[in-house]
């Protein structure tokens, strides 16, 4: 098995601090790099559908959320565990490329309700398609039994970190690797040592290869 660049992070903190458990950073420093990259490589993928990453997760919500008349703007953002403002900035840009619709609801004219379009429903039906095809290729490395095993791993970690399922699932499912994490680059020996796994600069790990 090859060594990444959290093993060279690892190796140097045993030589210089051996009295150290240093383990941790092998655990949360691979989350935050595979984070980055994966969301790297969905931004691309969205960007083949003309959408922004939070845009394919309004798209999303509404389509599994299975309301055809639509959800409240509300809704939306507790649904997407996003602020209001957010939400109303993706909203902005969907309105306008057609996507959706946003219309004050008959029943309280103090709310707003969201709906699909038939174009904004035809196109995340055939982009989610293409973003699982895509979370596949990401996770090519692993068989069934290691992706079932490392979701449970990671559903317990969440549910100990207290982040459990409320009436409405967030977005991060569908599309979000989770915010913006910071990434070390995968520096080769005698190049400049990598920074601290979960610590690093953004823009430095490797992109998945795309087929």
């Amino acid at each position: 098995m090859g060594r990444d660049a959290v093993d060279l992070v690892l190796e140097q903190w045993a030589r210089a601090r051996p009295d150290l458990d240093a383990s941790p950073m092998g655990v949360l420093g691979r989350l935050s790099r595979v984070a980055r990259i994966a969301e790297r490589e969905l931004k691309a993928l969205f960007s083949e559908f003309g959408l922004e990453r939070g845009e394919f997760d309004v798209l999303a919500t509404l389509r599994r959320a299975g309301a055809d008349g639509g959800m409240t703007a509300g809704d939306l953002a507790r649904s997407s565990m996003v602020t209001s403002g957010a939400v109303t900035n993706r909203l902005d840009r969907l309105v306008a490329k057609g996507h959706v619709t946003r219309d004050v609801d008959p029943a309280n004219r103090r709310s707003v309700i969201v709906a699909l379009t038939p174009a904004g429903r035809d196109l995340i039906d055939r982009a989610v398609v293409a973003h699982l095809e895509n979370e596949r290729r990401i996770l090519a490395a692993l068989d069934r039994d290691q992706r079932d095993g490392l979701a449970a791993t990671l559903r317990t970690l969440l549910l100990n970190l207290g982040d459990e399922a409320g009436d409405e699932a967030g977005d991060e499912a569908d599309g979000e690797a989770g915010g913006e994490p910071d990434v070390a680059g995968g520096e080769a020996r005698g190049a400049a040592a990598p920074a601290e796994p979960g610590a690093e600069t953004r823009d430095e790990a490797p992109a998945a290869g795309r087929s």
